[in-house]
């Protein structure tokens, strides 16, 4: 994946492999993080911690867009739109839980457009027979007949877990 980049935009963007030495020392030069982890229906890793933040320059910023899964740096919490920021050794976080709700007409279009193809099928088809047919709709399935059938949902609330083609067949 790298390579790939490497060789789409050149010098444009600088790749490096994750992991914690080469992390901090990013982190240490940066002006700007855009924080993006998502394990889908887990919390986000803290990825950066208050050590590396004290290592960056006073009016570097950080956006957590994790903010919903709980944030990927140890220093965020969640804010709101009104009031957006807020200041950790000289470093300006922003938090805002439910970004896209910024700019809503936007990106009610977007999730419409977007769900809208899916929607259809459950209704033509119905739930079971849809999610039978389409692998990707089945792999959103989250609780069914009482079981929890998403495994990182599981084991975020500690719960058992049961395989959704197991809770399809009954």
């Amino acid at each position: 994946m790298l390579r790939r980049l490497n060789t789409q935009f050149g010098t444009a963007v600088k790749t490096a492999y994750s992991n914690a030495h080469t992390l901090a020392e990013l982190v240490a030069n940066a002006e700007l993080i855009i924080g993006t982890v998502l394990i889908p229906g887990a919390s986000a890793p803290k990825l950066i911690t208050r050590d590396m933040l004290s290592t960056m320059r006073k009016g570097s910023a950080i956006v957590d867009v994790a903010i919903d899964q709980g944030g990927c740096t140890e220093t965020s919490h969640a804010t709101t739109h009104s009031e957006p920021t807020y200041v950790v050794d000289g470093v300006v976080h922003y938090c805002v839980a439910n970004m896209p709700g910024g700019v809503a007409r936007t990106s009610t279009f977007v999730l419409a457009n977007a769900t809208l193809p899916s929607g259809l099928v459950l209704a033509d088809k119905g739930w079971k027979q849809a999610l039978a047919d389409d692998p990707h709709l089945k792999a959103g399935l989250n609780v069914q007949g009482g079981r929890i059938t998403y495994k990182a949902v599981s084991e975020a609330l500690g719960e058992a877990y049961c395989e959704a083609d197991k809770t399809l067949a009954a």
